[in-house]
């Protein structure tokens, strides 16, 4: 069944909606690119991107090409989601045009290595609030504890929530120049180096326009289960202007 969906999606991956929608849907942009580290999760979590439109009445194009990123195509996103990417993704002129798009209300959606993404363009490290440090090897079950249990990413988890992922450390905490929702227990995992305040999810209003972020992701199995696609789903909301406006 999966591999019948893998094929589908395959020959979707391309700019173009993934199917009819409602005149008044939005349009979203995921973007996959990657430079560096490349993650065996990368179809899977398109194809959940995909599902979730189609679920929500949302339109979804897929792509890796970074020449979209101009004035002239990236207004037609309501927000625009950084998948999985890594490394340098962008050149100065396609930086340039998404700074724009920001500016001009856009929205952006970070997904767990968009934090190993452009270290060299200060710009799009404030849009994200901090950067990827490292990581301890493997993936672990851990304690996720919600701060904003209200939010629209939040409001369908459990707290604690228990679940595994690969735990990312971040160069700095973001906290106070970013809307922190979740953080990690590191009592209940090895590796974490942030302490008792270790944020793994957040959003803000940044230079326009609207920014949120979840470090979960990693693992292919993390885009076929329900409670973290209900978290994406909201992060989705905030970045197209759903909510907190």
């Amino acid at each position: 069944m999966r591999f019948l969906a893998l094929v589908a999606l395959l020959g979707a991956l391309s700019i173009g909606p993934a199917r009819a929608q409602p005149a008044n849907a939005f349009r979203v942009l995921a973007f996959t690119r990657t430079m560096g580290f490349r993650h065996d999760s990368i179809p899977d979590a398109v194809e959940a991107i995909t599902r979730l439109g189609a679920e929500h009445g949302f339109s979804v194009d897929t792509t890796e090409d970074p020449s979209v990123f101009n004035d002239a195509q990236l207004p037609a996103y309501a927000a625009v989601i950084f998948l999985l990417t890594t490394g340098d993704v962008l050149d100065d002129p396609q930086q340039a045009a998404f700074e724009r798009y920001i500016e001009g209300g856009g929205g952006f959606v970070g997904v767990h290595s968009a934090t190993d993404t452009e270290y060299d363009w200060p710009w799009y490290g404030a849009l994200l609030g901090t950067y990827f440090a490292d990581h301890p090897p493997g993936t672990y079950q851990a304690t996720v504890r919600i701060e904003v249990a209200d939010d629209p990413s939040t409001r369908d988890l459990p707290n604690p929530w228990r679940r595994t992922d690969e735990w990312y450390n971040f160069a700095s905490n973001p906290r106070g120049r970013v809307n922190v929702l979740m953080t990690i227990d590191e009592s209940t995992y090895k590796g974490g180096t942030m302490g008792a305040d270790h944020p793994i999810a957040w959003y803000h209003q940044y230079d326009g326009g609207r920014a949120w972020y979840t470090a979960l992701g990693h693992t292919s199995e993390s885009y076929y289960e329900p409670l973290f696609l209900a978290h994406l789903w909201g992060g989705v909301i905030y970045a197209a202007g759903g909510s907190k406006e």
